[in-house]
């Protein structure tokens, strides 16, 4: 069958990309015709600091100012080096750089409704990671979270939505099947069991090109949630 138009144009557009990165025995990328910028030279629980320090002023109405002038955009033009990726929620209470003080070039943002760990998601993270070479990971729920709040009316209403937005619900739904078995706060518990089980599943099982850096202490992936009413990100550890 003749390829279409539009594939033809997806195909050639990815073939920079693909011939220029290869994946090495060791889950790291080489490149043939593009060289990734020096990562940067923080440890992970260096790079976690950093954005607790942050996270601190903005909580105490004396937020950082990082630069973002015109020799800032010059410095990180042709090449970038963040300190960490985030997966975190698409809402728009939830701006990650202004939560942890940072500034242009230092955070790898992924957003989605819910902070999903999906394919573009996943991919995404092990971009940073591999290529960018950041040695850290913070997966970030939110307070009064509506996608946790949907999966929610799934499980105990039988609640359909239209779109795509039932199978973007997917991946919540056994954290908030869970959380009808705890005591406490239905949102609260599912919020909070989405992020751990994402941070588990990064850890673990999500990624392979994620496990090397880890067992080689070079990165470090947690989890948090953003309390929308006190500014506070809380980190959180599976147990």
């Amino acid at each position: 069958m003749p390829m279409s138009r539009r594939r033809l144009i997806e195909t050639a557009a990815a073939l920079p990309f693909a011939a220029g990165l290869a994946v090495t025995p060791s889950g790291s990328f080489a490149s043939t015709d593009w060289t990734p910028p020096p990562p940067t030279d923080l440890t992970p629980d260096q790079a976690l600091e950093l954005l607790k320090q942050g996270n601190a002023a903005f909580q105490a109405d004396a937020p950082l100012h990082p630069s973002i002038d015109g020799r800032r955009r010059g410095e990180i033009a042709q090449a970038q080096a963040p300190i960490a990726a985030i997966l975190s929620c698409a809402d728009s209470r939830v701006p990650p750089e202004l939560l942890f003080g940072r500034g242009l070039g230092e955070l790898f943002v992924v957003r989605n409704a819910g902070n999903v760990a999906d394919v573009a998601a996943v991919g995404s993270l092990e971009f940073a990671v591999a290529v960018l070479g950041a040695p850290l990971i913070v997966v970030m729920g939110h307070e009064r979270c509506g996608a946790v709040a949907a999966a929610l009316t799934v499980i105990d209403q039988a609640q359909e939505y239209p779109g795509s937005i039932g199978t973007m619900l997917e991946p919540i739904l056994p954290a908030a099947m869970g959380a009808r078995h705890q005591p406490g706060a239905a949102l609260v518990n599912a919020t909070r069991a989405h992020v751990l089980r994402t941070v588990t599943r990064l850890r673990a099982v999500a990624s392979p090109l994620l496990i090397p850096p880890q067992e080689e202490n070079r990165l470090r992936i947690v989890g948090a949630v953003y309390d929308l009413d006190t500014g506070a990100v809380e980190f959180l550890e599976p147990t």
